[in-house]
């Protein structure tokens, strides 16, 4: 079953559980209009690779807004942002642990042959498509700022 059929799937379950599946449906209807407008601006059908890119966006989105309302002082915010960050990372593979992160950043490292900071943009391409949809990029940037000593 493709990504886009299980959305569809959990949001009939969702619609049918009324009350339990409010939070649940908002997110699913989200992040499948926000796959439709990205295929309706590509001119073509997603498949699971390129939904998983449109999770991951939207999962970004939340947690940046998460950072911000946390500053702000809005709990009730926080609070909702943390259960659509829940239901988004149930369509997403596995996320890396930071060991694997840190395993991914040495092998990439080596085999772009990156000496120090000044390959910090050649390490983070190789690494990007490693990584996309199961890393957080900022961390990943993190990490490998962290090794090459920037």
């Amino acid at each position: 079953m493709s990504l886009k059929d299980r959305l569809v799937e959990d949001m009939k379950v969702a619609m049918k559980a009324k009350e339990e599946g409010k939070v649940r449906l908002s997110v699913i209807r989200m992040v499948r209009a926000a796959i439709k407008n990205a295929e309706i601006d590509k001119h073509i059908e997603f498949n699971d690779d390129q939904v998983v890119e449109v999770l991951a966006r939207e999962l970004k989105l939340r947690r940046d807004a998460l950072e911000v309302f946390g500053k702000a002082d809005r709990p009730e915010k926080v609070n909702a942002l943390e259960e659509e960050i829940a239901i988004l990372k149930e369509y997403l593979p596995q996320q890396l642990s930071e060991g694997e992160i840190r395993q991914l950043v040495q092998e990439t490292i080596a085999a772009v042959g990156a000496q120090g900071p000044k390959d910090l943009g050649k390490v983070m391409g190789a690494l990007s498509p490693k990584t996309k949809g199961r890393a957080d990029g900022k961390f990943v940037n993190l990490i490998v700022r962290e090794v090459l000593g920037a």
